[in-house]
């Protein structure tokens, strides 16, 4: 199970997180294209937390789980 990696940091951890998102995007960005950045940013703190605590899967394990919808 994932734990909450939002639940883990401060407020200004996570305003910092939120500033750094938004001088990324360029002039014109909207309110969507912050709240894209910060899923990434979230999606990527947890893989890698993931790897960090071996759980990951070989390419031969995700070939085989995904086998039934890959088309050779």
């Amino acid at each position: 199970m994932h734990r909450n990696l939002s639940q883990d940091i401060s407020m200004g951890a996570v305003r910092d997180e939120v500033e750094s998102v938004m001088r990324s995007l360029p002039e014109g960005s909207t309110l969507e294209d912050v709240q894209y950045g910060l899923y990434v940013v979230e999606k990527i703190k947890r893989g890698l937390a993931d790897a960090e605590e071996g759980r990951t899967l070989t390419q031969e394990e995700v070939e085989k789980r995904f086998a039934k919808w890959l088309i050779d």
